[in-house]
């Protein structure tokens, strides 16, 4: 992988992570259509850990709600009252909403590595993330925030997660979705995606890192791995901005049209 690809991946990756096309897709695809070859290994350490500039990116924009619910959380045990802090229940609601995720990310390694390197897969979890962001306009009333988001419904977005997994869902599509189907504006229930993607990317990176050790020359992938880093974390800010403001007043459709168009190309071509 060279600096020019990395960097053109680490883009790719930091808008699609957050608008709802799915960046996994995306980091599939691009190389399959531009003809560049990867290491299976390789393709599938650099998405996950390049993951980290996007982490990043919703560290710097969320910084504020971030700190006020893990201080809220640690006064709240310290209080011996983990719940009664609104803000401390937010953080509870984020770990519960990781639960899912971690578990299915842990018990099916494997299956989702083999699944990275096919891309007629993903032109079918295309329609998927499709069908989810539809059927989120269709049935959602949009009349709670996150003020109203109760345990059931932290559970159900992190469920949602789980198909995240796949190449071609999207995580902040599926959650979003989830979080819709639970009666959530468009607005709350993208923050709520994008807060809960800190633990994810974080524990995936993690784990990421012990097989980048394994990789044969490591050491020579450290610099288009950074280099995607930053790419990733400006233009993974840049798309949430962007997204969260879209979002007050337009519908997920066009992204569903997007991603159906893309799928069906995907399929035909592939």
């Amino acid at each position: 992988m060279t600096i020019f690809q990395a960097i053109v991946l680490g883009i790719v990756q930091g808008l699609t992570e957050f608008i709802p096309v799915s960046s996994s897709g995306h980091l599939v695809l691009v190389p399959h259509f531009l003809g560049w070859e990867f290491t299976q290994a390789q393709a599938f350490i650099f998405d996950v850990l390049v993951q980290w500039g996007t982490l990043l990116a919703v560290f710097i924009y969320f910084w504020n709600d971030l700190k006020v619910i893990v201080l809220a959380v640690f006064r709240a045990l310290a209080k011996g009252k983990p719940f009664a802090d609104p803000d401390a229940k937010m953080g509870w609601f984020l770990v519960l909403a990781t639960i899912p995720a971690v578990v299915a990310g842990l018990s099916c390694k494997d299956l989702i590595e083999e699944a990275f390197a096919s891309p007629k897969m993903t032109g079918i979890f295309l329609l998927v993330t499709a069908a989810l962001l539809i059927i989120a306009e269709k049935i959602g009333r949009r009349d709670r925030t996150t003020d109203d988001i109760t345990w059931l419904d932290s559970f159900w977005i992190g469920c949602s997660q789980v198909l995240a997994l796949l190449p071609g869902v999207s995580r902040s599509g599926s959650t979003i979705a989830g979080g819709m189907t639970r009666h959530l504006d468009r607005p709350s229930a993208a923050r709520f995606s994008f807060l809960m993607s800190v633990p994810v990317m974080l524990g995936a990176g993690v784990l990421a890192f012990k097989d980048l050790a394994d990789l044969p020359a490591a050491g020579d992938f450290f610099v288009p791995l950074l280099a995607g880093f930053f790419a990733a974390l400006i233009s993974g800010y840049i798309a949430i901005r962007w997204l969260i403001s879209f979002l007050s007043k337009h519908s997920l459709y066009g992204f569903a049209l997007y991603c159906t168009v893309l799928g069906l190309i995907v399929l035909c071509t592939g």
